[in-house]
């Protein structure tokens, strides 16, 4: 009896721990779940895979980029664009979107919206831009135009992206938290 009852509850666990890496690697396409947070002041440096100053020379714009959005994504908004304000070069597609995404949600929507127009004229494919420009555009009361996005989403990477998929959510009302 004790036997049997341990199988049927090891099957179930080793069904859960089969499944985890496919739960974990759903969601953000971004290196945001692979960064690790660095004290304040400091950035996680990709190349020697430890947080450094962020005035470190040796600092890409690349990592810059990708921490800031790391930070934004963590509600820190501020810092995300004090730290694209120190790119050596900050037109980027990249750049431009998480500057958008970190001044929407501070609620400078409108400014939001121009940074993701400047991110898609670099870029016109970035699904990513697209989505969170058509989050802004439902923030404004403009489903229409937060459609069109939609429809831009579908021909780049499908009904089944990640971009597609949450900013349909926030069209039907459930948007992101």
């Amino acid at each position: 009896m004790r036997k049997c009852s341990t199988v049927r509850l090891a099957i179930p666990l080793l069904f859960c721990f089969l499944q985890a890496p496919y739960a974990l690697a759903m969601g953000d396409n971004n290196t945001d779940k692979t960064t690790p947070d660095c004290p304040r002041g400091q950035v996680y440096d990709s190349a020697t895979k430890k947080c450094v100053p962020d005035k470190s020379g040796s600092l890409s714009d690349t990592d810059k980029t990708h921490y800031a959005y790391h930070l934004a994504k963590k509600g820190e908004y501020q810092a995300a664009l004090n730290l694209l304000d120190s790119l050596k070069n900050s037109n980027t597609a990249e750049a431009w979107n998480y500057r958008g995404f970190a001044t929407r949600k501070l609620g400078r929507t409108d400014e939001g919206i121009g940074y993701y127009q400047r991110a898609l004229a670099l870029k016109p494919n970035y699904a990513q831009a697209r989505e969170y420009l058509g989050e802004a555009w439902m923030v404004k009361g403009r489903p229409d135009l937060a459609g069109e996005q939609l429809k831009a989403i579908a021909s780049i990477c499908g009904h089944g992206c990640e971009e597609y998929q949450d900013l349909q959510a926030a069209i039907n009302g459930h948007p992101e938290s």
